[in-house]
């Protein structure tokens, strides 16, 4: 069956039955909303772990007797003075004992001043003696909080969980990933939401400052700012709706496009829920994204019939027109943009994968809602010569717009745009070029800088030695490595030459202890803070350090290093990293073997990694899979067999099982993509293609360019924006080739072609941009500093490749396409 009789075929299938199908959609809805009333928020930290990578290979085995990097940091602050008043231990010492029992706590992990694994070690006249900073008998008077001074001025906890200048104390702590009373994984919004109540509103006084920082604090004020999403939805929704009925001239056929889209948003949400997912706090915005892509495509199906209510056909004539016209470029439109999103799939971090489910989800309802149920139901509205009047008048208005427009298709003019579109070309590539991976600034970036998380963490990293911050390397050896002089020695120099590593803040090592507990053995002499030679020397240093500390496991054969660095900084982590790797590469031995990492920091470094790796074969992804559709839909079946069949099998060479990721595959998809270029080039058919991606290719370098001018890195919550970008912006050349192409077949030239495809499909590409553009913007008010990202990256993405395919794409197809359209008659009069 040709792709026309089996377009004809469900047409008649569709609109013979409308009453069933418009029940069908209604008793799914009803499904829907009742599967959508159990969506729940979807938190959860090892779904940001790329579990994959390197680095997190060492965390998961380390995870659980070292912990990971879901920490949370107290800081209890003396607003006047210092820690040592009865009024700020009390405080401590209760916000430690409730910390102790928040659900989902690590409790072995707990260290404060009051925890009995934070000791103290000193030289006394017998040798050296040790106990708890805040010893069992302590009462509050001044002799007990002096013995408290005393003890930390021993200890090596200033800096750690007391501030450099005494002001602040910490309480520390680790979180599970599964509620150990409920087995349940941890709520972490509820955990935010306890440390809030228990122990900000608590403790927070006249006298006492209270800050907090981890990812459940993170989670839990981005999920509290992205219920603001709520209120974008609605401003989006009236703004749309006043858009839409501006474009239509009509209230019936505005509320047609904007109930699809709803339908189609409760489906993807009811599917999420029947599915078992939940909708995490980074990917709140996808339905509503989801909405607005709906919107765009209805409006494509309202332009299509009213041009043939233009024409004098009746409502049920024009909606079975607009379906026949746009069901094959619709249907590929939407493919785009669901390849869009499945290609973000391939960053292997779950929940970018789940924000690629749930986009997808989306883009597959609104394929059956508005190829289907919206021209079902628009043939139910009826129209009047008033509205048949208005169209004309509206025609007559806008004609001198589109003859202006129609202009940049003859050859002149084209080349001028062309050269445009070659200095833009120039500039996103020399901009783009300077991209950076991950986070460009301090603090957490998907906050704002005055968010009240950005400002605890400011504090803490102000007065502390440490912060949140840290990256451990799990140093491996033969078991009692702590007693082997070659291994503590090796431990100890690949320490000191980190700590001279820019934004390493501070550096603890067992090895550091040791030699420490060495010159307390000899009298406190700085000349024996060495690490000692002898076998029972060294035993004696390392003795009195235990497990507990995290500097070593049960037998001694894992040391972890742990490295504060000063912030988060994609340039911080990369330098670190890069330091340990060539550290390793040029003292390679037997003797100790450094893995990277644990920690948040190393969490982050993978997940910087994880998106570099991936950003280049999402988009040549995105990008093959475009021309593909392109392809098979807008040149001869001829030029796609030569494009394609070679094509699939290099693809199949690139994905086969048991192929490495080496240099194999890069020179594959070197090979393949020159190819696809080439066929495109070369056959007059499919060089069609070209017009499409072009100006879609100009776009994503331009969108990287303004991202490296407004210091936005490209990171877990920006590398999708650029793969949704492309995937939603290749509507418009879509949209626009087709009805140009079909113009083309009829026997009109190049310039005339273009005007006539203004006429009917130009409008509602020009209103879907704006729209599109609009309903994003409302983001950028967002609370949440990724979601105003996404909304500035999104808005420019939509508008300027609406541009590109009202201006490039005509001037590349004046070059482009077979001379024989040249020659072509003119278009008819009105």
């Amino acid at each position: 069956m040709s792709s026309f009789s089996f377009i004809r075929f469900s047409e008649n299938l569709i609109f013979n039955n409308r009453k069933v199908v418009i029940a069908l959609f209604a008793i799914a809805t009803v499904v829907m909303i009742w599967f959508a009333r159990g969506l729940h928020v979807d938190a959860g930290f090892t779904k940001m772990l790329p579990t994959q990578h390197e680095y997190m290979q060492t965390y998961l085995e380390h995870q659980e007797r070292f912990g990971g990097a879901n920490t949370v940091l107290i800081a209890l602050v003396a607003k006047d003075g210092d820690i040592f008043s009865p009024e700020f231990m009390e405080a401590l010492k209760n916000a430690t004992d409730d910390v102790f029992f928040l659900p989902g706590v690590d409790r072995p992990s707990v260290s404060s001043l009051f925890t009995p694994n934070v000791r103290y070690t000193e030289v006394v006249e017998d040798g050296i003696a040790a106990g708890n900073v805040v010893p069992a008998d302590f009462q509050p008077t001044p002799e007990g909080l002096e013995r408290v001074r005393n003890n930390v001025l021993k200890s090596n906890y200033v800096g750690r969980l007391v501030a450099n200048d005494f002001s602040a104390a910490i309480i520390s702590t680790q979180l599970l990933e599964f509620d150990p009373n409920t087995g349940e994984p941890l709520d972490f919004v509820g955990v935010s939401h306890l440390l809030d109540e228990t122990i900000r509103e608590k403790y927070a006084s006249d006298e006492i400052d209270v800050h907090i920082i981890g990812f459940a604090k993170v989670i839990g004020d981005i999920t509290d700012g992205a219920q603001m999403v709520i209120v974008f939805f609605i401003v989006a929704f009236i703004i749309t709706a006043l858009l839409v009925w501006l474009y239509t001239q009509s209230v019936k056929l505005s509320i047609v496009p904007l109930v699809c889209s709803v339908v189609a948003v409760v489906w993807q949400l009811g599917l999420l829920t029947a599915m078992g997912f939940g909708i995490d706090p980074m990917g709140i915005l996808v339905p509503f994204l989801v909405f607005a892509i709906g919107v765009s495509h209805g409006v494509q199906m309202v332009s299509a019939a009213r041009a043939e209510i233009f024409d004098g056909l009746s409502s049920l004539e024009a909606a079975r027109m607009s379906f026949r016209k746009l069901a094959i470029p619709g249907s590929i439109a939407l493919a785009s943009d669901t390849i869009g999103f499945i290609t973000i799939y391939m960053i292997e971090i779950r929940m970018i994968q789940e924000m690629a489910i749930t986009a997808s989800l989306g883009v597959a309802v609104i394929i059956l809602t508005n190829l289907i149920l919206l021209p079902v139901l628009m043939s139910y509205v009826t129209f009047g010569e008033e509205y048949k009047a208005k169209l004309i008048k509206r025609a007559a208005q806008l004609r001198p717009l589109w003859e202006k427009l129609a202009g940049i298709a003859y050859r002149k003019p084209a080349s001028i745009a062309i050269g445009i579109g070659l200095v833009l070309f120039a500039i996103g590539f020399w901009k783009g070029a300077g991209i950076k991976i991950g986070d460009l600034h301090e603090g957490v970036p998907e906050l704002r800088a005055n968010s009240v998380y950005n400002i605890d963490s400011g504090v803490i990293t102000s007065r502390f030695s440490i912060g949140v911050d840290i990256i451990t390397v799990i140093a491996e050896a033969e078991s009692q490595a702590c007693v082997d002089y070659d291994a503590m020695y090796r431990i100890d120099d690949f320490a000191g030459y980190m700590t001279n590593v820019e934004g390493v803040q501070s550096v603890v090592t067992l090895p550091m202890v040791a030699k420490r507990i060495n010159s307390g053995w000899n009298e406190g002499s700085m000349k024996w803070r060495v690490l000692p030679r002898n076998v029972d020397s060294l035993s004696q240093s390392v003795s009195s350090v235990e497990t507990t500390t995290g500097l070593l496991n049960d037998d001694c054969s894992v040391m972890p290093v742990l490295m504060f660095t000063e912030d988060h900084k994609a340039s911080t982590l990369t330098r670190i990293t890069d330091a340990v790797k060539t550290y390793r590469s040029e003292t390679d031995d037997d003797v100790v073997t450094f893995r990277l990492a644990t920690g948040n920091v190393g969490v982050m470094a993978a997940t910087n990694e994880e998106v570099q790796a991936a950003q280049f074969p999402i988009l040549i992804g995105v990008f093959a899979a475009i021309i593909v559709l392109c392809v098979v839909t807008f040149a001869s079946r001829r030029a796609a067999l030569i494009t394609l069949v070679p094509a699939a099998i290099l693809a199949f060479m690139h994905f086969a099982p048991g192929v490495e990721a080496s240099g194999f595959r890069q020179y594959v998809s070197i090979a393949l993509g020159l190819y696809m270029i080439g066929c495109l080039v070369v056959l007059p058919t499919a060089r069609s293609v070209l017009c499409i991606v072009i100006p879609l290719a100009l776009v994503s370098l331009l969108a990287y360019a303004l991202m490296t001018v407004l210091e936005i890195g490209l990171k877990v919550s920006t590398l999708p924006v650029v793969a949704l970008g492309v995937g939603i912006g290749v509507d418009y050349g879509i949209y626009i080739y087709s009805r140009f192409q079909g113009f083309l077949r009829e026997g009109l030239n190049v310039h005339d072609a273009y005007f006539a495809t203004l006429r009917t499909t130009g409008a509602g590409v020009v209103f879907t941009g704006v729209t599109l553009g609009i309903g994003v913007a409302t983001w950028i008010m967002s609370p949440l500093k990724f979601q105003a990202d996404m909304g500035l990256l999104l808005t420019f993405m939509f508008l300027v490749n609406m541009l590109g395919s009202i201006l490039l794409l005509p001037a590349l197809a004046s070059w482009l396409v077979p001379e024989k359209y040249h020659h072509a008659h003119p278009v008819a009069n009105d």
